[in-house]
């Protein structure tokens, strides 16, 4: 699959695009017109400099209003158009994207629409340039793409052809199946978009909400399946209006955009197997077919079967090693070679890093999760743009296959065993005599905060990479303001990972001053926190207020809500089962989270989030 960007996609001038879209390994580029009237290169600059860094100019875009006019203002765009082919010669490009018209279209007529195509069709032929006539999903009268294939056909000119854009597609629910009865010699390109579902007027979703594929809710995989289906075989481009994107660094938004397509080209190909395979065993298993755009696959991996560590970095781990202490966890030893620790509660490992600890406080550093190959996932997520994280080893250690999410956090990927036990953990504490028979708890979820400008980048990566399927997101209250919470997690529940977009005036520095947290769960949390408490845990203070409300909702038994006011516990229901949990103080900018969950509860406790974000804010500003 050839792929592309549209240059309105990212930040920065035309030429620092173009160098970041040739790192990021795209085929081609279209030039947004603005992106070229505001470069002080000329155009036969830039058509050297897209040749030295091998990449192809693919499209010239938008032009815009053309049809649908009065004679007058016909002439007016005819003469415009030639302007913009000749300046497409200069640029050696041969397609042109034009779009219905929106503003200036005062007659509905399609047989004038179509003579008006068919003149500017001519014109392009002259030039030797191809036009792509696409339709806008807020079009004055053209706002369909079947309709706008319909003129393209009463045309029937070899210059003229459509773009397919999936955005004005999908943002439309048109059904995409006609797709596949289009010519695919008069698909002239293919532009590709995702977004989230939202209910607003559409150009202004798509002018500031569109992401990159596999970052929203549209069924892309689908759309391109009919596209190749069609028989389409020329670039498949993305054209993003992001709010976002354009403020982000360029290099890094075009790996971003890069991994996106990877992406889709792999989905694609599984829609494309599963529907032939559906349609083959309703024909009595004929051969599947194949078509002349070639989709290629990554490496097969299953989902994570469960978190194997969770590591916190700090400069001074006094305060840390107290808390998990206190917390029941089991000091493991030192690791032989290194300057970490770890630390178990059952399967929960906890390893504290004070190896070049960067941070003046604790943070939580790095994950930790059990895959089938390590090997074959890691070489999965580096096809996907994943950078490498190394870590040195002795000859007789384990060698951890390890990559770097969006936000800096260090992936692991580790050999899971069937019994939840990790190979490594013997290079831990030789000597020591291990305490046995304590609470058994495993790693429940993490909660990770995310840099404003990264944040549908890390849903992309951990869906991409890691085979973690994004949930509905849900905005929490904060004194701070509203958190955006987007739950990523495995088809079982046995990895959940919590990624949250911190209010906007901490944004700058997330992951410095927004607070994270690694949750426990255990079998039994009343004996875990009067345990706790016995050792001299700081509990996280829950107002009285809480309790009431509590009672008022669930009518719980007396001596039951006595239990979790005296103990610092908060409570959710619902139809499959309970959930209790209790959260330590503040350590840095992490805090650890105790879990019990009753029956089939598959949730966060989202309703007692507020009552969290709203005690440690006040326990952090508190004078």
């Amino acid at each position: 699959m050839r792929t592309g960007i549209a240059t309105v996609c990212l930040s920065g001038t035309l030429k620092e695009k173009m160098q970041a879209c040739a790192i990021a390994g795209f085929d081609g580029i279209e030039i947004f017109e603005q992106d070229l009237v505001t470069s002080p290169h000329s155009p036969e600059d830039v058509r050297k400099m897209a040749a030295d860094l091998g990449l192809g100019l693919d499209l010239y875009q938008p032009f815009r209003d053309f049809d649908g006019v009065t004679p007058d203002l016909l002439k007016a765009n005819l003469r415009r158009a030639e302007a913009k082919f000749k300046l497409m010669s200069r640029l050696g490009m041969d397609t042109i994207l034009v779009c219905s018209n929106v503003a200036t279209a005062t007659i509905n007529d399609d047989e004038l629409r179509a003579s008006q195509l068919a003149e500017l069709a001519e014109l392009a032929g002259d030039h030797g340039v191809k036009v792509a006539y696409e339709a806008l999903a807020w079009g004055k009268y053209v706002n369909d793409y079947e309709h706008a294939y319909r003129l393209v056909e009463m045309v029937d000119h070899p210059n003229l052809g459509t773009c397919l854009d999936s955005f004005h597609i999908l943002s439309r629910d048109w059904d995409t199946a006609p797709i596949e009865d289009i010519n695919a010699e008069k698909i002239f390109f293919v532009q590709v978009a995702d977004a989230p579902k939202l209910s607003m007027d559409v150009l202004s979703w798509s002018r500031h909400y569109r992401v990159f594929p596999g970052e929203g809710q549209f069924e892309l995989a689908k759309f391109m399946g009919h596209v190749v289906r069609a028989g389409y075989t020329g670039p498949v481009s993305l054209e993003v209006f992001n709010d976002v994107f354009r403020q982000s660094d360029v290099e890094r938004t075009a790996v971003d955009a890069m991994r996106s397509l990877i992406w889709l080209e792999e989905q694609s190909a599984k829609w494309l197997a599963s529907t032939s395979a559906d349609a083959a065993a309703a024909n009595g298993g004929a051969s599947r077919r194949r078509y002349p755009m070639e989709l290629a696959t990554l490496p097969k991996v299953n989902e994570p079967a469960g978190f194997n560590f969770a590591e916190v970095k700090a400069d001074d781990t006094a305060q840390l090693e107290k808390l998990l202490g206190q917390l029941g966890f089991e000091f493991e030893g030192r690791h032989r070679t290194k300057d970490v620790q770890l630390w178990t509660m059952g399967q929960a490992r906890v390893i504290i890093n004070e190896q070049a600890a960067s941070h003046s406080e604790p943070a939580i550093a790095a994950l930790g999760f059990d895959v089938d190959s390590p090997v074959i996932a890691s070489a999965r997520a580096q096809q996907l743009k994943a950078p490498v994280v190394a870590r040195k080893v002795q000859a007789d250690e384990e060698v951890f296959q390890g990559i770097s999410a969006p936000d800096s956090t260090e992936i692991f990927l580790c050999q899971g065993s069937p019994d939840g036990t990790a190979a490594w953990t013997h290079e831990f504490g030789e000597g020591l005599e291990h305490v046995t028979g304590g609470q058994n708890a495993v790693i429940d979820h993490v909660n990770l905060a995310q840099p404003w400008q990264h944040f549908d980048e890390a849903v992309l990566f951990y869906t991409s990479a890691l085979a973690l399927e994004p949930q509905p997101f849900a905005e929490v209250p904060s004194p701070s303001g509203l958190v955006r919470s987007q739950v990523m997690e495995t088809t079982d529940g046995a990895v959940r990972l919590v990624l949250n977009l911190a209010p906007a005036q901490q944004a700058q520095s997330a992951r410095k001053t927004y607070q994270e947290h690694i949750a426990f769960a255990v079998g039994d949390l009343v004996a875990t926190a009067r345990s706790a408490r016995d050792r001299g845990l700081e509990f996280l203070q829950i107002p009285a207020n809480y309790y009431e409300d509590l009672d008022a909702r669930f009518d719980l038994e007396p001596g039951f809500l006595a239990t979790l006011k005296e103990l610092n516990l908060l409570y959710d229901r619902d139809a499959n089962g309970e959930f209790l949990h209790f959260y330590t103080a503040t350590v840095g900018s992490v805090f650890f989270e105790m879990v019990e969950r009753r029956g089939n509860y598959d949730g966060y406790g989202a309703p007692n989030a507020p009552v969290r974000h709203a005690v440690q804010y006040d326990s952090l500003h508190r004078v």
